[in-house]
């Protein structure tokens, strides 16, 4: 920003080449680490600090050096380069995971198991069913990300302490000096919202929760009651008291940290609310305090996350014979009851239910149909169900079940592994949407130093 703001200097006129290249030199030796927070010296303020850094460098003073200058503008532009440059990052971590996620789910489109409504078990679906669901939601996330990355797309810097600047500044050169497409269009707004700090909260926090969701099936399908899934020794921990238990903190862990982004919308929206539309502090430096934390801590659950997924296994025997446990061909036999028998559907309901019941009170598997009890069943309820009880092998067979489903975004596996096709190609354009909004501000922040004369950085 300082460089920018030196090369607009000169071409106002203000600054001489000679002036110019010197404060070019100094600035080109400062560095983070040369910078300290003294209140005696810069009142602990980084703007402060760059200006006696560079004035103890320089061989004689420029007096017109940071004329016609405020610090809100500065500091909002530095604060949104600093977000738009975590937010990259976070960007970066989030399609690794969802890569993760994604191979592997296409390992798994073919395994039947139990899906789940009101935590119980309610139809046949397959891992790479839940996993795209949750390779979606990186995905949907990281899209957002996109949306409000371009959405901040606008420099703040020469907007001034709230009205707008004396001197004749280019905004425009300035918003493109930086790897910004535009100016803010309104000074006010420039140095007094901090609305996209709130939108980048908000988008972590909804991210967060979905997460934390996944992660809570994925618990409990790890624990001894289903033993669907597990990982690996290294990734396990067991009780000091307790050393036949196989825990997995890996998972608390993520879940735990998910919540994080919550807080931290909390946080960031009772900085802004009912504060004065100007710069205060309030707004600008506590406000914006959580934030490299906070998505260094998201960053973290998303490689936790990479992790588990990467090493995650499914115990695809266990979770056929839990299809077959929990006879979750019932659906399609109470649509075959309607459709190939004619019997309403209200009542093919009841009839299945109570051949479902029956049969496991026998303690009869899906797997071992027993055609005479529907028959029974059926016929005890005034209904002939022939063409079912012929079928019916194949109607409570779990992989039948799977590939009845016909419609698009179903668990049937043609129609999952599409989507999952889809989500690749989908990986794929992210990833270089991301690499170009990481690319254009550091090929900005070259070119600045070129037009100085300097080396690159």
């Amino acid at each position: 920003m300082e460089k920018a703001l030196l090369l607009e200097y000169a071409r106002l006129g203000v600054l001489s080449a000679d002036d110019t290249g010197a404060v070019a030199m100094a600035l080109h030796k400062v560095s983070a680490a040369s910078l300290t927070a003294d209140p005696q010296s810069n009142l602990s303020d980084l703007s402060f600090a760059i200006e006696v850094a560079v004035g103890r460098l320089l061989p004689a003073p420029v007096p017109a050096w940071r004329v016609d200058r405020s610090r809100n503008d500065f500091q909002s532009c530095g604060q949104l380069q600093l977000g738009r440059a975590q937010t990259v990052r976070t960007a970066e971590e989030l399609l690794a995971c969802a890569t993760a996620v994604h191979e592997l789910a296409i390992l798994h489109a073919y395994d039947p198991m139990p899906g789940y409504t009101h935590l119980q078990p309610a139809q046949v679906i397959t891992p790479a069913f839940f996993l795209s669901a949750v390779c979606e939601h990186m995905l949907h996330f990281a899209e957002r990300l996109l949306v409000c990355y371009d959405g901040w797309d606008a420099a703040p810097l020469g907007a001034g302490a709230m009205a707008g600047q004396q001197l004749p500044w280019d905004r425009d050169r300035l918003a493109e000096l930086l790897g910004f497409a535009k100016p803010a269009p309104h000074a006010l707004t420039a140095v007094a919202s901090r609305g996209w700090l709130l939108e980048l909260a908000a988008e972590c926090a909804t991210f967060g929760i979905g997460m934390s969701r996944f992660v809570t099936d994925l618990m409990t399908w790890a624990g001894g009651q289903h033993a669907f899934v597990s990982l690996p020794d290294e990734m396990a921990a067991i009780s000091s008291a307790m050393p036949q238990k196989k825990n997995y903190p890996i998972l608390e862990r993520l879940r735990g940290k998910s919540s994080h982004a919550l807080s931290w919308y909390v946080d960031t929206a009772a900085t802004q609310r009912a504060t004065p539309f100007s710069n205060t502090v309030e707004v600008s430096k506590e406000g914006g305090a959580q934030m490299v934390q906070q998505l260094s801590v998201l960053r973290t659950m998303l490689r936790l996350a990479a992790a588990v997924f990467g090493h995650l296994s499914f115990d695809t025997t266990r979770l056929r014979e839990a299809c077959e446990e929990d006879y979750l061909g019932a659906f399609a036999l109470a649509n075959e009851l309607t459709l190939a028998d004619g019997i309403p559907w209200r009542e093919a309901q009841v009839i299945t239910g109570s051949y479902v019941l029956a049969a496991q009170r026998n303690a009869r598997p899906a797997s071992r149909p027993n055609p005479e009890l529907l028959l029974r069943i059926a016929a005890a309820h005034g209904h002939e169900a022939g063409h079912s009880a012929a079928a019916l092998e194949g109607l409570l067979r779990p992989e039948a079940e799977l590939e009845r489903k016909a419609t698009a975004g179903s668990t049937a596996p043609h129609a999952t592994m599409a989507l999952l096709q889809r989500q690749k190609k989908r990986i794929g354009v992210l990833a270089a949407d991301w690499n170009r909004r990481r690319e254009v501000p550091e090929a900005a922040a070259r070119r600045v130093d070129q037009l100085l004369g300097l080396d690159a950085p």
